[in-house]
């Protein structure tokens, strides 16, 4: 991507998880997210579990080791459950995991599953209290007539541990499976969004919340569209979008009416005739929404682009960029293989400059758009010596294949990578494979 200098030139940090061909479903990385100074990274798989790194602190005399990301603390955040009235098993699939702003020494993060949204504590503890009256060093009770005097006890130090507690569980809201949470700027409630509906959530009461968007028709047969994503501003706390599978984004207004069913402004680019197909719908869906750090732009991914709009124009995007156009002539084999029903996320970088998503191949793409260039990189254990450059990618899409091209026939479509994350100051992302996350960063000349 373009930096002052030129083109900034990306290499390989870290990479996170086992290198066994044989990957176990637990282990393979559903959601990845930084915090919110990017300090710490959070990543939680379909076993249910969170993993939590923290960046080590730069090494001053070798500045091209800028940051290394070792695991801070790992708690499994949810398990199997069944639904005895429905006879439906409930995944422990971790979906999205959102950072709240730091407060006091204590971090929390909110993580879901498809039914079930907990508050989880992350705190830090080095001492620990010693010199107790009524208890011995090892935990048993003392013999009260044996105590002849009363101590004080003391803190003294200890190895460092982190522990994740629950704090809350907000169940029983979500009839159908939870796609998005989306922490507000009051930092008071947060929203939760599944197909149909959104609930807003007051983070201190889990035992009820307010149902503000219901697009469930009263005959579900008559259903022609589903909620696909759903986020606040970073700045209104009265306003937030929800994306749909027929391509639109709306933004609701929660000043104007308790239940958001009208939206304020309604999203959507008409569709080009030309490239209308049996598909276009499907490839139409938005698979992720996420506005700009300044709150003046939202992009949104669907199966084969990524759009900018400005939020004061309705009609059309400000920006579009293809993500792998090469796909357009493959849908049919792309459906037959439920590949096209992938779900993409994207994210902004710190200054909102350049826009990442992902792509199959374990291929990802930057879109710097204010020079207008985009990029293509891999994730792969073949770049995995420390600092080592990646070399841009391009995909021949027909007649003859240059050297460092890879034709469009030999991708792999079970490589693919739908999450990824970019730390919220510096230029270090995270990119999750299948089940391994890995770490980048530009080179430090």
């Amino acid at each position: 991507m373009a930096g002052p200098g030129g083109d900034m030139q990306w290499c390989f940090s870290q990479v996170k998880g086992a290198i066994d061909d044989d990957v176990a479903e637990a282990d393979i990385i559903s959601t990845v997210e930084f915090n919110h100074t990017g300090e710490l990274l959070a990543t939680g798989d379909k076993g249910g579990r969170v993993v939590i790194f923290q960046q080590e602190i730069e090494n001053k005399s070798l500045p091209q080791f800028r940051s290394e990301y070792n695991v801070y603390s790992t708690f499994q955040s949810h398990e199997p459950e069944f639904d005895y009235l429905k006879s439906l098993e409930i995944e422990e699939k971790i979906n999205k995991i959102r950072w709240l702003p730091q407060k006091n020494a204590a971090q929390f993060l909110l993580s879901t599953n498809d039914k079930t949204i907990k508050l989880w504590k992350i705190s830090e503890r080095d001492k620990r209290p010693d010199g107790y009256n009524l208890k011995e060093e090892d935990g048993r009770y003392r013999d009260p007539n044996t105590i002849t005097a009363l101590r004080v006890p003391v803190l003294i130090p200890m190895d460092l541990m982190v522990e994740a507690s629950p704090r809350r569980v907000f169940a029983n809201a979500h009839t159908y499976h939870i796609n998005s949470v989306s922490v507000n700027s009051d930092n008071e409630t947060y929203l939760s969004a599944d197909d149909l509906r959104i609930n807003l959530w007051n983070l201190e009461i889990t035992d009820r919340s307010f149902n503000i968007v219901d697009i469930k028709p009263a005959n579900m047969e008559e259903l022609t569209e589903v909620i696909t994503a759903a986020e606040f501003h970073p700045h209104q706390c009265n306003t937030f979008v929800y994306s749909s599978s027929k391509g639109t984004i709306r933004l609701c207004d929660m000043r104007i009416s308790a239940l958001c069913d009208k939206h304020s402004k309604l999203f959507e680019e008409p569709e080009n005739p030309s490239n209308r197909s049996f598909f276009s719908e499907i490839i139409s869906s938005i698979s992720d929404v996420k506005f700009s750090h300044n709150g003046r732009y939202m992009m949104t991914r669907d199966y084969l682009s990524v759009k900018i709009w400005d939020l004061n124009m309705e009609n059309r995007p400000v920006e579009t960029y293809q993500v792998h156009e090469y796909l357009r002539s493959k849908l049919c084999s792309l459906y037959e293989n439920d590949c096209i029903f992938d779900k993409f996320e994207c994210c902004w970088n710190g200054d909102d400059s350049v826009v990442m998503t992902g792509s199959y191949n374990n291929f990802f793409r930057m879109f710097d758009r204010g020079h207008r260039r985009d990029t293509t990189l891999e994730a792969s254990r073949e770049n995995g010596k420390p600092l080592q450059v990646l070399r841009p990618r391009k995909v021949c899409t027909g007649g003859k294949r240059k050297k460092d091209e890879i034709s469009v026939d030999s991708l792999d479509f079970n490589k693919k990578i739908l999450h990824t994350a970019w730390h919220p100051q510096d230029n270090i992302i995270a990119v999750a494979t299948t089940n391994n996350l890995y770490i980048f960063q530009d080179k430090v000349n």
